[in-house]
């Protein structure tokens, strides 16, 4: 494939008073020594890419992009220095740092994932930035151990429907929160041992009458403001909570006592910042343990809705009103 020295993409540019999503044409980036120039077929759409709409931006190390986007799929047309694992022609998805809204996109090396069994290009798009945020807090931050039990706050977002089904194939007991009873029935076709309504329902109450008073181990939430005291009734002692959003507010009160009295841990991340070597560890991990469960249908990607790259603020508003069901998909090539 012949590389353009031009490419489409979308910009988050200010209009006067705020920032539109807006297509336009950008320089065809090249590799540099250890990355690879991936030719995208489709990008990942994620509550990150929404945040920076509103900021206008995020911080940039040198040369790096200001373009959107931080997960793709599509096939490797040119390799930088020092590339040993991949060739031009490989099919892969990958984790960036951004520029993903873009016909073309370079990532690191260790970033990039094979794309699993017969999974299409708009499937292995919504992988790698999701997955890889579920593997960092849950497996390895959180450090969820066999026979321990998980809580998800958000479970049918993008976030939710992986870390479920995640958890599931690994033999946990899974719990996730969900808005009316269609949605709860989901989480629990997904994997979740019970799935709580919280409009209706008490989700510590419930976790403490389904685990005899005992809580989870791990939560995962997405959620955050008021959220926080029911997150901490419903641990365990010795109990693990990650904040990776704040859809309810980014304030709380903490009771510290409870903190003191049941041992917990609690802790925010955010996945972008991340070290490349540690990205790299994530994406070996997700590879030799959760791969394999994509690739034989175990577990499904969940794209709910795919726009055109050029429809980039629909999909961005969509995903904003909380309207999906798993994953929002930008195809790039049709």
């Amino acid at each position: 494939m012949s590389v353009p020295r031009e490419m489409n993409a979308v910009a988050f540019e200010n209009t006067g008073d705020h920032f539109e999503a807006i297509p336009t044409r950008r320089p065809t980036p090249s590799p540099g020594a250890g990355q690879v120039l991936i030719a995208v077929e489709a990008a990942g759409v994620n509550g990150h890419d929404v945040h920076q709409l509103h900021r206008g931006g995020h911080a940039l190390e040198p040369g790096e992009t200001d373009l959107p986007g931080l997960e793709v799929s599509g096939e490797i047309v040119a390799t930088g220095e020092g590339v040993a694992r991949w060739q031009v022609g490989d099919r892969v998805c990958a984790l960036l740092r951004g520029g993903g809204y873009s016909e073309y996109a370079v990532a690191a090396e260790g970033s990039c994932l094979p794309i699993p069994g017969n999974l299409s290009a708009v499937q292995a798009a919504a992988l790698p930035e999701t997955y890889c945020t579920v593997w960092s807090n849950v497996f390895i931050d959180c450090a969820l151990e066999p026979g321990e039990s998980f809580l998800m706050n958000g479970g049918t977002s993008g976030i939710g429907v992986a870390a479920i089904q995640i958890a599931h194939a690994l033999g946990h007991r899974v719990f996730a929160t969900a808005r009316g009873p269609e949605k709860v029935a989901l989480c629990e076709r997904l994997g979740a041992t019970r799935g709580i309504d919280y409009e209706s329902e008490d989700f510590a109450q419930v976790i403490s009458d389904e685990t005899d008073g005992q809580g989870v181990d791990v939560i995962l939430d997405i959620v955050a403001g008021d959220y926080l005291g029911k997150d901490l009734d419903a641990l365990a002692h010795g109990g693990r909570l990650v904040f990776i959003g704040g859809a309810r507010g980014f304030e709380a009160e903490l009771n510290i006592r409870k903190l003191m009295h049941k041992k917990l841990s609690v802790r925010g991340s955010l996945l972008r910042p991340r070290p490349l070597d540690f990205k790299a560890r994530v994406v070996s991990e997700l590879v030799e343990h959760v791969w394999p469960h994509l690739a034989e249908g175990r577990i499904d990607p969940m794209v709910d809705r795919t726009f055109p790259l050029a429809e980039a603020a629909q999909a961005l508003k969509f995903l904003e009103d909380r309207k999906q069901i798993g994953k929002v998909v930008l195809a790039v090539r049709t």
